[in-house]
């Protein structure tokens, strides 16, 4: 009874989650049960201006006015920090814990610490990054208080679950025009969208298709309707598609990376990705289509090059690992990247097997996955 309890917990945590994609309103609720879910003292969302040391935004649960005002005295150590620590991070997967990232000399000597953190009894930090650019970050992070201890195994593995929903919900978020979605009723919403978008039901029954995603099943786009049913023109995406279907209709805490990122077009082609958003619980979802068990958002990839700067920046990538990046990204092979940045192909073959062992993937097609769920899609700004 207690397991199912607290699967039912979870689910409903990853449901609000999911609804702040529609309605970023709700992100404060949402990050109230994210950190009663680790065990917190405070939960916080933040976009950070590393180049002018600014928070553009900052949702916070558990903080006091005051404490908000002493923390943004201290943002430019906070900020040194981020950078420091990000040019040797092994994974944006991997979450950033005070108190095994950050060595007792160095608290001892920081302001922030001894002036911020402490004075409020707060132990420890951890942080998740969800994107992050030259300029910019985008992460989430909960502090614990000198009560509730350390942060423990149980936090990290919950934490990291509870990471690619938070990445989908931001991503998708960042394709809308969230204006519009507020002027409009609900059940217009879709059609409001620039974005392609597309209803299903547990089977991958169309039961909408905006305006963008008509279009696009019309003239023979990336996606098509096979006797009703939502379907991808490659097979492998098809197959994605469905399976992130299924996931959406039941669990949809364990989708996980499932259909986070669906390139739906061919390698030569330039590159279109589907995210697949569970519909099930929310009130807010559900009130789009009762029948839906997942929506299906398509845009474009981002543009190579920032795409490349975000990877360097977030793997510290050396700048001839980044231009052979760069390339592949705009869909050239190697030989082409060889012959376009005039080096031996057995350099970009290294160039290649260093961007593979800093990432932490070990196939192209990977990569590219990787860069669509940490980078925003071409032509939408970070929220």
């Amino acid at each position: 009874m207690a397991e199912a309890s607290s699967r039912h917990k979870l689910s409903k945590l990853i449901g609000s989650i999911y609804d702040c994609a529609l309605d970023p309103g709700r992100w404060e609720y949402a990050l109230t049960g994210i950190r009663d879910a680790l065990d917190a003292q405070t939960a916080v969302l933040h976009l950070n201006d590393l180049s002018q040391d600014r928070l553009l935004m900052y949702r916070t649960v558990g903080i006091e006015p005051y404490w908000l005002e002493q923390q943004a005295k201290h943002i430019r150590e906070i900020h040194a920090r981020l950078i420091e620590d990000l040019l040797t991070w092994p994974s944006l997967e991997v979450p950033h814990v005070l108190s095994r990232n950050v060595s007792q000399t160095y608290l001892e000597t920081s302001r922030y610490f001894q002036e911020c953190l402490k004075p409020q009894g707060l132990v420890d930090v951890m942080s998740f990054f969800l994107m992050h650019t030259p300029t910019r970050l985008v992460g989430f992070a909960v502090a614990r208080h000198e009560r509730q201890g350390i942060i423990t195994e149980r936090e990290i593995a919950l934490g990291k679950l509870l990471l690619p929903h938070v990445r989908r919900s931001l991503m998708i978020s960042n394709m809308l025009d969230i204006s519009t979605i507020e002027r409009a009723r609900m059940a217009e919403a879709l059609d409001a969208l620039t974005c392609a978008v597309v209803l299903a039901n547990e089977r991958g029954a169309i039961l909408h298709a905006n305006r963008s995603a008509r279009h696009m099943l019309l003239s023979g786009g990336p996606i098509q309707d096979v006797h009703g049913i939502l379907q991808a023109k490659i097979p492998s995406a098809s197959k994605e598609l469905h399976n992130a279907i299924i996931l959406a209709a039941g669990d949809e805490g364990s989708i996980g990376n499932t259909g986070l990122a669906i390139r739906l077009t061919e390698p030569d082609l330039p590159p279109i990705f589907a995210r697949v958003l569970p519909m099930v619980s929310g009130d807010l979802r559900a009130s789009l289509e009762p029948a839906a068990v997942a929506a299906v958002f398509i845009g474009n990839a981002p543009d190579e090059h920032d795409a490349a700067d975000m990877l360097a920046t977030a793997f510290g990538l050396t700048l001839a690992e980044t231009r052979v990046l760069a390339s592949l990204l705009a869909g050239h092979t190697l030989a082409e990247t060889a012959a376009s940045l005039r080096i031996a192909n057995a350099t970009t073959k290294t160039h290649l097997d260093n961007i593979f062992e800093k990432t932490g993937v070990s196939r192209q097609a990977e990569l590219m996955r990787l860069v669509m769920q940490i980078v925003p899609p071409a032509g939408q700004p970070v929220p």
